[in-house]
């Protein structure tokens, strides 16, 4: 079959007459109308869903863009006149035939203009295309996805709407070696290679400096190795490297660590700027200085203030230049890059020069102490001129300024000579062999050469020695090196102009990683191999009269290094400053952390303003500091912390085997990222144990206030998933077994009832239960619906939000589970049933009482409760019952004074010895004090009772009075008696009332024929009811919300479903017999007697409420044995009843019924 091509663009599908009704498959949902052209191009959207049916067809219609599409009916003949564009077939011109049958489901002449039209090949999906896309349409928006730095597109736009026209966003084509590899480079050389890398070289010794540098290096490398993989694990948008912790680790550790990388760039910042000050007051101009001092004690602090004046003047003019434009900076950026990698060669090729030809930078030693060349213009003691002996400005410096060469000397410089040695001697000079060890010193102490001769004879420390300015220690130089080898971050902060971010990342970082490790560990073996020991610990290159130690090395001019530093430095301490507050912006528009809001906005172009500001305001603090050496293991910390949480990251996902942890990075595993966290982890504090405990004490106070804020952020982070890990490991241990005694406590399933707008109708009983638990242990608030599923759903989801901001009000810790049931009962049992997961489940179930159950002539209102207590009992849980719960405290409501009255009757696990001391833990309850009373037959001793009482408190160190109350038998009162036959009365009444009423629902057939009457005769039908009125019964009965002891369960047992019936002549007189039987109930009402059952159990309820309220009239709470529902349901208003004498002129009652098991112990 010939191919043809369709060109696709917009317009309506009728303007094409032929095509309209006979292309069904010309629609698309992104467009909803086709039409064809030889000049546009195809739309995503339109290949894919318009021409389904054109697999393999090409063809082009032209059509005058302003001209009627009338005018252009395209027909075979002329499609096939062109045969370099199109040729067709006939059963393609057979799709295009006008003639040919109309499409049923596109010629609906429901459907208007703008309607959507449906692949027919997908039509069983149309009608969820709104919710679940094509995956064409899916695939486009992909396509279409843009990957920008933070800023370039509102930079972009504002250029744009400033020159007036709209520039296409260029796609990006950096690649590994321009987008990644040579900006890691720019970022990890730095200051630390040329101001202080001799001296680490001279102060450790070449052994220990190579593991400093191999030990940080292989710490980047893995951290890199992590990073590629975190990085291909999909799309990397701006923020970089926060972005892959913050989404890896969650937001309070990316908040966290994210704050920490943002700290330790700024301070990158301040180091930065300090170093190219250094390099300029101490190299290219030193009498630029302003402040100086006669005394060379106090020069060094002269110094300092010189560092502090020119390094915020420094950073001034740094932020200005960042704030009008970083295009700027990044136009130099290449500039500087080359500036770095000039120095590097020049140090290459002046090692490979000292080896034939070492230059000549001699340091001038007396005995084995150095001296200082910046006051000394000839290396000895005294020299000849005109055949005289006169003593030189050295012999000045050490005999009292005196130039006579009898004038009394120092000690030392009369017992010792003067030497020249070469700074430089070059590599074949063996010099390799001394400069293995080190030689670390304390500050003050003068730099000596072991080997060299000297008489030991005690002098005064002059100045003119080279001294130690601080005391060094392995420690102290990892803190101080570890800066130079960071910004591996700088690729994967740049993904968004890379062409192919997921191969340039991986490849282009640890590529630079490994070329800069070559540089570090090569550079500490040539300069070892190279320069004088004594110089390379001479920090400052006093020595060699104010040069640059690494200078000195490097050829053509020790200027080339000097210049490339300086510049290099400023380069970097501008990168630092342009990431830093785009890495701020980043933080503050995710939103983690509330008081950052303001650091989220920017100009109109996109450049972070506020942030900015604050940057510099930090990174002024740094440069107050003043000294290099100081500020480096700062930045280390916070730059170790963030790669360890990086490591963290990658080890986590590996381990957890999270499903969307599909890396296309391979060479990763988790021991390489628990190895390069160890690392970290040490480097931290071997480093500075002091700056690392700050550096973990910012980060936990930043972790603790986005957790304390609550995050709103769900990122599909590792640490839900370790969360999830360990919640399952914990589950299943604790499936293995049934808690110990000693471990158990109340998990409670609080069921509550809603009214019918979705409000708790009880919200204190949530509150008590906060007070029970004090956030431990399982909570779970649950309700029942009446209703169906499917219809109830949006309903359901209201009432759970309902809920769960009332238990975010009364601060409770738990969850929340809702039941949608054909009856309230059904779906209350579900919940006692099926609530919780494995070991982690309710062991208590809280609920209130049905206050109004007696005014209810629907037996519905206490038959839930009796039910969920019958439930309850049988799935063994134990049972409370809040009555009065309108009554109790709320959480800020603590009670001065007062009684915890406890009435225990009968033992069931000793719930009621346990609830009190749970409460009291509580603010609200931790003043009340508990009564434990007791209840004393005749033939009990109650004196002995009392005493094993206190005993078993004791045992269980529970402070409380004990008392014991006495119940002598005695006859049952009249007023009990009386009680119980109105009990039994009412009972009698309401079972006749519903009855008359079921029996009247029976006359009329409930079929919807109607039914017979008499003899066959139709009865009549009663009048349907009015709309309004069948709506209203529509969402009765659709979303019924209640709970225990609601009046509005649709399960009644005495009231049977309407039944058809065909009546006959008997069934009528019987029904009629009936209809007179009330009558003769009301007369039994009157001649009835109480049953005795009944009788004694109202006596017992009498009694015990006498006692109870003379005693406990005036406690705030009454914590009481509950009695079980009887075995017979046919006494189930009567237990109700019971329990209302028991608990009658008491405010606030808990009833109680225990699970069955022990609770409590006394063993330890």
């Amino acid at each position: 079959m010939a191919s043809v091509r369709f060109m696709v663009t917009p317009t309506k599908i009728d303007d094409l007459p032929g095509l309209s009704d006979t292309s069904p498959d010309l629609s698309s949902r992104s467009s909803s109308r086709v039409r064809f052209s030889s000049r546009e191009s195809v739309p995503e959207t339109s290949r894919s869903e318009g021409l389904s049916d054109f697999s393999g067809v090409t063809t082009s219609v032209a059509t005058g863009a302003g001209e009627p599409a009338s005018d252009k009916t395209p027909n075979p003949h002329d499609l096939a006149e062109d045969v370099s564009q199109t040729s067709i077939t006939g059963e393609q011109c057979h799709l295009l035939d006008p003639g040919r049958k109309k499409d049923v489901y596109l010629n609906n002449t429901s459907y208007e203009d703008g309607d959507e039209y449906f692949d027919k090949n997908l039509a069983l999906f149309e009608e969820e295309m709104d919710t679940r896309p094509k995956v064409s349409s899916l695939l486009n928006r992909m396509a279409n996805y843009t990957n920008l730095t933070q800023g370039a597109r509102e930079h972009e736009e504002a250029e744009n709407g400033a020159l007036g026209k709209a520039k296409p966003t260029k796609t990006p084509q950096m690649g590994t070696f321009m987008g990644v590899y040579l900006p890691c480079l720019q970022n990890i050389f730095g200051v630390i290679l040329f101001l202080r890398l001799t001296w680490v070289v001279g102060t450790a010794g070449i052994l220990q400096a190579f593991a400093i540098v191999f030990i940080c290096c292989c710490c980047t490398l893995l951290t890199a190795i992590s990073m590629s993989a975190i990085a291909t694990n999909g799309v990397v948008p701006a923020g970089g490297s926060y972005f892959m912790i913050s989404r890896a680790l969650g937001p309070e550790f990316g908040g966290a660590v994210g704050l920490c990388f943002y700290l330790g760039t700024t301070f990158a910042a301040s180091m930065y700027i300090l170093g190219a000050i250094e390099i300029f007051l101490m190299y290219i101009a030193p009498e630029a200085a302003i402040f100086r001092s006669a005394d060379p004690l106090k020069e060094s602090a002269a110094m300092l203030n010189n560092m502090r004046v020119y390094g915020s003047a420094f950073l001034l003019l740094m932020v200005l230049v960042v704030f009008v434009g970083v295009r700027y900076v990044n136009k130099f950026a290449s500039l500087f890059l080359a500036c770095v990698i000039v120095s590097i060669l020049a140090i290459y090729a002046g090692a490979i020069k000292s080896s034939f030809a070492p230059p000549h930078f001699p340091v001038c030693m007396l005995g084995n102490r150095t001296l200082s060349g910046r006051h000394i213009d000839i290396c000895a003691k005294t020299e000849e001129q005109g055949n005289v002996t006169v003593p030189t400005r050295l012999w000045g410096l050490f005999c009292n300024s005196s130039r006579q060469l009898n004038a009394t000397c120092d000690e030392y410089f009369a017992h010792n000579s003067v030497t020249a040695l070469p700074g430089i001697p070059g590599l074949a000079s063996g010099v390799i062999a001394e400069n293995l060890w080190g030689s670390y010193l304390q500050k003050g102490e003068i730099i000596e050469k072991p080997s060299a001769r000297s008489v030991d004879v005690p002098g005064a420390a002059s100045q003119e020695y080279v001294l130690a300015d601080i005391t060094t220690s392995f420690t102290l130089l990892v803190g101080i090196f570890f800066p130079s080898v960071t910004g591996i971050m700088a690729g994967s902060n740049r993904s968004g102009d890379l062409k192919d971010a997921q191969k340039s990342i991986p490849v282009g970082t640890i590529l630079a990683i490994l070329t800069t490790s070559f540089v570090y560990l090569s550079n500490v073996v040539l300069f070892g191999a190279c320069v004088e020991g004594v110089l390379l610990r001479d920090k400052f290159g006093d020595a060699v009269k104010g040069n640059l130690v690494v200078g000195t090395l490097s050829w053509p001019s020790p200027w080339v290094i000097v210049i490339g530093s300086f510049f290099s430095t400023c380069g970097a301490g501008l990168q630092s400053l342009t990431g830093a507050p785009r890495l701020l912006q980043a933080i503050a528009k995710d939103n983690i952390i509330p008081f950052l809001r303001v650091f989220g906005h920017s100009k109109a172009n996109g450049e972070p303003t506020w942030a900015l500001l604050l940057t510099a305001g930090i990174a002024e603090l740094g440069i107050l500091i003043a000294s290099l050496d100081l500020v480096a293991p700062i930045l280390s910390m916070f730059f170790l912390m963030c790669y360890l949480f990086v490591n963290l990251a990658c080890a986590l996902q590996t381990l957890l085997r999270t499903p969307n942890w599909r890396p296309r990075f391979r060479y990763y595993h988790w021991a390489l990222s628990f190895m390069g966290m160890s690392i970290c982890l040490a480097l931290m504090f071997v480093s500075s144990w002091y700056y690392a405990i700050v550096a973990m004490v910012i980060a936990g106070m930043i972790y603790k206030y986005i957790e304390y804020q609550g995050a709103e952020k769900e990122w599909g982070d590792g640490i839900r998933g370790l969360s999830l890990s360990a919640a399952r490991f914990a589950l299943l241990r604790l499936e293995e077994g049934p808690p110990h005694t000693k471990n158990w406590r109340p998990q409670l399933l609080v069921l509550l009832k809603l009214d019918e707008d979705l409000h708790v109708k009880h919200p204190r009983l949530l509150t008590f239960a906060s007070q029970l638990k004090a956030g431990k242990g399982l909570t779970i608030v649950g309700t029942a619906m009446a209703g169906n599923f499917l219809e109830s759903y949006a309903e359901a989801l209201a009432a759970e939000q309902t809920i769960k901001h009332l238990m975010e009000t009364e601060r409770v810790k738990g969850f929340c589970q809702l039941v949608v049931a054909g009856k309230v009962r059904e779906g209350i049992s579900h919940l006692i049933q099926a609530s919780g997961l494995g070991g982690m489940r309710h062991n208590t179930v809280v609920m209130g009482w049905p206050n109004a159950w007696r005014q209810s002539e629907d037996a519905r209102a206490w038959k839930t409760f009796i039910g969920t207590v019958r439930v309850t009992t049988a799935a063994r849980l134990a049972l409370l019952v809040a009555k009065n719960v309108a009554f109790y405290p709320g959480n800020s409501e603590p009670f001065a004074e007062g009684h915890i009255d406890v009435w225990w009757i009968v033992h069931d696990g000793g719930m009621l010895m346990l609830l009190p001391f749970l409460l009291r833990q509580h603010k609200v309850w931790r003043k009340c004090s508990i009564r434990i009373f007791t209840v004393a037959q005749l033939e009990d001793n109650s004196i002995q009772m009392k005493k094993d009482l206190a005993t078993f408190l004791y045992h269980l160190r529970i402070e409380a009075e004990v008392e014991v109350v006495e119940m002598h038998d005695s006859d049952i009162s009249a007023y009990t008696y009386e009680r119980t036959l109105m009990m039994e009365q009412r009972s009698q009444m309401l079972r006749h009332m519903r009855l008359s009423k079921t029996e009247r629902d029976r006359e009329v057939s409930g079929g919807p024929g109607g039914g017979q009457g008499l003899w066959g005769a139709p009865l009549p039908r009663s009048p349907p009811c009015p709309p309004q009125a069948q709506l209203v019964k529509d969402r009765n009965s659709t979303l019924r919300l209640t709970s225990i002891g609601s009046d509005e369960d649709d399960e009644t047992d005495t009231a049977p479903e309407r039944v058809h019936m065909t009546w006959t002549k008997d069934k009528y007189l019987a029904a009629r017999g009936q209809r007179l039987r009330p009558l003769e109930g009301v007369q039994d009402l009157l001649s009835m007697k109480p049953d005795q059952s009944n009788v004694r159990r109202m006596h017992t309820a009498v009694k015990l409420n006498e006692v109870i309220v003379t005693r406990s009239h005036e406690a705030r709470l009454v914590l009481l044995n509950m009695p079980g529902p009887p075995r017979n349901p046919a006494g189930d208003e009567n237990y109700m009843e019971f329990l209302e004498v028991l608990t009658e002129g008491l405010e606030r009652v808990l009833l109680v019924r225990g699970g069955g098991s022990e609770v409590i112990t006394i063993y330890s």
